[in-house]
């Protein structure tokens, strides 16, 4: 927060590069039929699905010898592309409502990046919504963060240079899409589309407006070498140590079992003949 009255969080722990704690999910948002489904951009392309992966969480900076007491991290939280992906194809808008104690603690971004950078010194949650354009969904989606600037006590040592990152992974899945929104995004990095049938033609779609600003490539981002990496092959590596790590343990239980019942054996009185 900027000034408020959640308690602060002692500085004293031991912070640094928290690990991102990513959860998986899946959340679907339908859009609402209306007479203008008969036109044909918006026949709906049925038991389709289009995902979108998402990853929405916060970096935090602490200022070292430059904090203050109601002024001690640089943070900025946001929602990006699970690979840094530019969204807006999908999201049209996105709002974020800050602590009351921000001077105008909602903040409405209407192009990427969908990310906002404040300063202050307390933990609080961020609401998220995002509103999708007319041809994907005429339903918000809400999400909830946590806002983090302290790390973990066993992270180690405050320092100004590794930040605080904590990210949440989703899948926002769009059930039975219309085809003007399949066609418009079949090609997009940040989507995941199906495969339709053989011979199955999509209608045209609308060039866009080469006189609009052009938009900002969220891969220039400076904070992306923070970013958490939830590429499907990274995911997979971290399954594989897991199991690695898992298969080991129950190796070591089963000789500890092993060891164990010897013992037993050992100790047994002689049976009465």
């Amino acid at each position: 927060m900027s000034q408020g009255s959640l308690p602060k969080k002692q500085a004293a722990d031991q912070p640094d590069v928290s690990e991102p704690t990513p959860k998986s999910q899946r959340t679907k948002v339908s859009k609402s039929s209306d007479d203008s489904d008969k036109k044909s951009l918006n026949k709906k392309l049925k038991e389709a699905e289009i995902s979108v992966p998402i990853v929405y969480g916060n970096i935090a900076f602490w200022l070292g010898k430059k904090a203050s007491e109601y002024q001690s991290h640089k943070w900025t939280v946001y929602v990006r592309g699970a690979t840094n992906e530019d969204l807006s194809a999908v999201v049209k808008r996105a709002v974020f409502q800050l602590h009351s104690s921000f001077n105008n603690p909602t903040r409405v971004l209407e192009a990427p990046p969908f990310e906002l950078s404040e300063a202050g010194w307390g933990e609080f949650e961020i609401a998220i919504t995002l509103h999708f354009h007319s041809d994907v969904s005429d339903k918000p989606l809400h999400l909830y963060h946590h806002l983090k600037l302290y790390p973990e006590e066993e992270a180690g040592s405050m320092s100004t240079k590794k930040p605080v990152v904590v990210e949440s992974y989703d899948e926002i899945v769009f059930t039975e899409p219309s085809e003007g929104f399949f066609a418009r995004v079949q090609n997009h990095p940040a989507v995941i589309v199906p495969r339709l049938p053989a011979g199955f033609n999509l209608p045209p779609v609308p060039m866009e407006d080469g006189d609009k600003k052009k938009r900002i490539d969220p891969k220039d981002n400076p904070l992306s070498q923070w970013f958490t990496n939830f590429s499907e092959a990274d995911e997979l590596l971290k399954l594989a140590a897991a199991r690695q790590q898992v298969q080991a343990h129950i190796a070591r239980l089963r000789r500890q079992l092993s060891l164990i019942d010897g013992q037993n054996q050992q100790l047994k009185p002689p049976s009465d003949l």
